[in-house]
């Protein structure tokens, strides 16, 4: 009985969630598998080749997360070829700026599609690097998560 009690209050008022925080993760590695199903024992379904790529998590088992990424493929991964996101992909064609502010100047065209890495975020604005390029982009209009 005194166990129950313990299990109850510790389950009360410390719940254990399910999901995580991080409902976006990013590719670890230049090669990634994506299986079939949860686990080594599955067919490889196809292989993601792009560090950084931001992928949502739609569900966990044991060591494997299935993954949804911005063009709808799906898939699981294990979890060791994911790490926390700092990176998101733009949906539409953006222009990139010198600082966080329409009345900037602007530096390029940011095509839609393109991974953008970002180093910080002001408000709706992100300091990114993309190529040989950095600045300032709107977070309008992305497939990814701003932490």
């Amino acid at each position: 009985m005194k166990k129950f009690f313990i299990l109850f209050f510790i389950l009360t008022f410390f719940p254990f969630s399910v999901t995580s925080d991080d409902d976006f993760l990013s590719l670890k590695k230049n090669k990634v598998n994506v299986r079939y199903g949860p686990g080594f024992d599955y067919e490889v379904k196809y292989i993601y080749r792009k560090r950084n790529l931001p992928l949502k998590i739609i569900d966990k088992k044991e060591n494997f997360r299935k993954i949804i990424d911005h063009k709808k493929n799906s898939g699981w991964i294990h979890w060791t070829q994911l790490k926390k996101s700092k990176s998101f992909i733009v949906t539409k064609d953006k222009i990139l700026f010198s600082k966080p502010t329409l009345f900037s100047k602007p530096k390029a065209i940011i095509q839609k599609g393109r991974l953008l890495i970002y180093k910080n975020c002001k408000k709706k604005w992100c300091n990114i690097k993309t190529g040989n390029y950095d600045g300032w982009v709107n977070t309008e209009d992305i497939w990814g998560k701003i932490r």
